[in-house]
């Protein structure tokens, strides 16, 4: 089993298995707070280039090896107001005196905010972490400060010397030095002033015994009072490393994947078809709003191309009803920046998205750098594509997939001037009021392209965010983040047993959370695998509760509420591809089948639920039959807007085809009772967010899952008894 809270992946301790959350626990058992008073929020900033880390020598205290950083400081980590950061470190020192390490969040005015005591989690190793979260979107940083600590160091000495009778004095009188010195720090509250006080009293008077007075020094109360503030000597910072905090949609979202024209479309009684329009799909946003769904995702619904223009499934002919595909963008019409007349016009868009967002919805837009034939960049800037020997310019290609009815752009042919066209029609759908861009095959352009288009958009525009449709190799997927993409979508849809769930969930959790916001969809537009071509109305099922449950951000295209998964002959796609025809659909029917409740239900559990909006926290529990899947989210009270720990813990059969039994085996500590639980009798509630029901479950539990009658999984909020 692999855990998820371990660093890199990898199997050892976990926070839970730290020594006692204080780093006195050595020498008491103290009830303590990590987390600094609250600071009230800054306001956001708009700074277009967080800058890089600057140059540190190394410190007294040595800090090395800062997590969550990005090429030392080359490009900011990312963060959303609220998102719980571990902040790790390697702090050290010389000798044996003993230290201790404090991880800063800055603010975006340059003044300290959020801060906590590091506390050592891989023993023997000097690994430390503190988690942190910060309160506003802006351009942050974060630093971890090592300092020597006189207490810890005399408490370690006396704890020996005294009881031998060694230097018995002295020692008294080192530890009233330090515990005055203590009591005098600024900030110090008065219920720690009086304890420090006190003990110093106990401690230099000759009447107490020596046993008394060694207990004064090293009592609850001072090493409370020392945990909340400690003293520090030779405090030696890191570096500040950039940290960009963005607006929670750039974590955390519900989308849905409409094609407008689909949406109010229909064939008349000779067969004629009559495209839908964005004033037609307005009028049926209810039903998607209604499910809590948060994003609205529209394909380009710029005017199409006549030349080339595909028929039904791709075909290299098209009818005269066929409408061709939306991304072969360009016409007499106008390009990038323009409406289909077919769809109607800029007042119509303009409606579509009011009527989202008086639904609670955002509007997410298509943008595919590529042109038709007809485009009027073709006529008024050829420059701007590839020209092959024979004079014709060349189409898009993706073996064995052939695009002849668009262009891709050539980058490296005036890149100034397409860059300012590109900018130009990003701000002017910005201006519209789309504040999503799903970006098309970026990794098909220059990195340097995207770069500066989105730092350029940024520095007006902090609010809008970007997503990177790139399924491609890792380097280049991460890399997209860095450079500034805010999500990215991810193989989530080939990865189908419980090794391979288990493996990429790690990697996303815990080693990309930084620089890679991922976005499960079990299926898009061009996207059909045979796990849902086979497993039908089950697979479609679980892969939904799967994506919505592991990944803050998930989505669906229309039509996954039917089920639609027949697939064309030699493709994982749909046949009969919306890409390339109208499709309208009848929801109504088709919720007898239950796809449609069970989306409802797990965007209410999400909403619901912190934990569920959360990408760093997962833990993997045991299972005695590997295609069941048990997982769990938590978030503590301390970081929860509940004020309380938020626990969901999701089972799931992956195995749409048979119906599915075994026992679950829980980690008791990861769903946050104390690790001397008795796990052999009952001691969780948990209630199933999907039907209601709820049950007292203890350390190991049956659980019973039959896709035939509908039921593939638990979602369970989990509390102690």
């Amino acid at each position: 089993m692999r855990n998820t809270t371990d660093l890199g992946g990898k199997t050892g301790a976990s926070e839970n298995d730290a020594t006692g959350g204080s780093p006195y626990a050595w020498l008491v058992t103290a009830n303590t707070t990590r987390d600094a008073a609250p600071q009230p929020p800054a306001p956001a900033t708009d700074t277009a280039a967080p800058q890089p880390a600057p140059y540190a020598p190394i410190g007294r205290i040595p800090v090395t090896e800062v997590f969550p950083v990005v090429e030392d400081g080359r490009w900011p980590a990312k963060a959303v107001p609220g998102e719980v950061i571990p902040v790790r470190a390697t702090v050290f020192r010389e000798g044996h005196d003993c230290f201790g390490a404090t991880a800063v969040l800055v603010r975006p005015d340059g003044t300290d905010g959020p801060s906590a005591r590091m506390v050592e989690v891989l023993p023997g190793l000097d690994r430390y972490e503190a988690r942190l979260a910060a309160d506003a979107p802006g351009d942050w940083g974060l630093r971890v400060e090592g300092w020597s600590d006189p207490y810890a160091t005399w408490a370690h000495a006396a704890g020996i010397k005294v009881p031998a009778g060694i230097d018995v004095e002295l020692m008294l009188e080192e530890g009233a030095r330090v515990l005055d010195r203590a009591a005098a720090l600024p900030g110090r509250d008065k219920e720690g002033v009086d304890a420090l006080n006190t003990a110093v009293w106990v401690m230099r008077n000759p009447s107490n015994s020596v046993g008394d007075r060694l207990k004064a020094g090293l009592a609850d109360a001072v090493v409370e009072a020392l945990d909340r503030l400690p003293l520090r000597d030779h405090v030696s910072p890191s570096a500040t490393y950039p940290l960009q905090v963005d607006r929670t949609r750039a974590l955390t979202g519900s989308w849905y994947e409409i094609f407008p024209r689909s949406l109010g479309s229909r064939a008349d009684s000779e067969g004629n078809w009559h495209t839908g329009t964005l004033r037609t799909a307005a009028e049926r946003l209810g039903r998607i709003a209604a499910m809590g769904f948060d994003v609205l995702y529209l394909t380009p619904v710029s005017p199409i191309g006549a030349t080339n223009r595909k028929g039904r499934n791709n075909a290299l002919e098209a009818g005269p009803d066929d409408p061709g595909s939306p991304y072969g963008i360009g016409s007499p019409a106008g390009g990038h920046d323009a409406i289909n007349p077919d769809l109607g016009t800029f007042e119509d868009f303009d409606a579509l998205v009011a009527r989202a967002g008086e639904l609670g919805m955002e509007v997410a837009l298509d943008l595919a750098l590529q042109c038709s034939p007809d485009h009027p960049w073709v006529s008024e800037h050829p420059e701007w594509f590839t020209v092959l020997a024979d004079g014709s310019i060349a189409y898009a290609e993706n073996p064995p997939k052939k695009y002849q009815d668009i262009y891709p752009l050539n980058f490296d042919n005036d890149p100034e001037g397409i860059y300012a066209a590109i900018l130009e029609v990003v701000r002017t759908w910005i201006s519209h009021g789309v504040t999503i861009f799903r970006v098309d095959n970026p990794h098909t352009k220059p990195l340097t392209f995207w770069q500066r288009l989105i730092r350029e958009v940024r520095s007006t525009n902090p609010e809008v965010l970007f997503l990177a449709e790139a399924f491609t190799r890792p380097a280049m997927m991460r890399t997209l983040g860095k450079i500034g993409f805010h999500q990215s979508y991810t193989y989530f849809a080939w990865r189908n047993t419980k090794q391979e769930l288990t493996d990429y969930l790690v990697e996303l959790s815990q080693e990309t959370a930084h620089v890679l916001r991922p976005a499960f969809w079990p299926t898009t537009h061009d996207i059909l695998t045979p796990f849902m071509t086979n497993g039908k109305v089950a697979a479609f099922k679980l892969r939904a509760v799967l994506a919505a449950t592991m990944s803050p951000t998930w989505g669906i295209y229309s039509g996954y509420e039917l089920a639609e998964s027949t697939p064309r002959p030699g493709f994982e796609e749909q046949l009969n591809n919306e890409k390339y025809e109208y499709k309208p659909r009848d929801f109504a029917a088709a919720r007898a089948n239950g796809i449609e409740t069970l989306l409802t239900r797990l965007n209410a559990a999400r909403a619901a639920h912190p934990a569920l909006r959360q990408l760093r926290d997962i833990w993997f529990h045991g299972t005695s039959d590997d295609t069941l899947i048990a997982y769990s989210k938590r978030v503590d009270a301390a970081h929860s807007p509940t004020g309380e720990d938020d626990i969901v813990l999701t089972v799931v059969n992956l195995d749409p085809h048979n119906i599915r039994e075994g026992e679950v085996y829980l980690n008791l500590p990861q769903l946050g009772l104390p690790a001397d639980t008795d796990g052999s009798l009952p001691c969780l509630r948990v209630t199933d967010e999907l039907t209601g029901d709820s049950f007292e479950w203890s350390g190991t539990n049956y659980v019973r899952f039959d896709p035939f009658a509908g039921r593939v999984a638990h979602v369970l909020h989990v509390k102690p008894l």
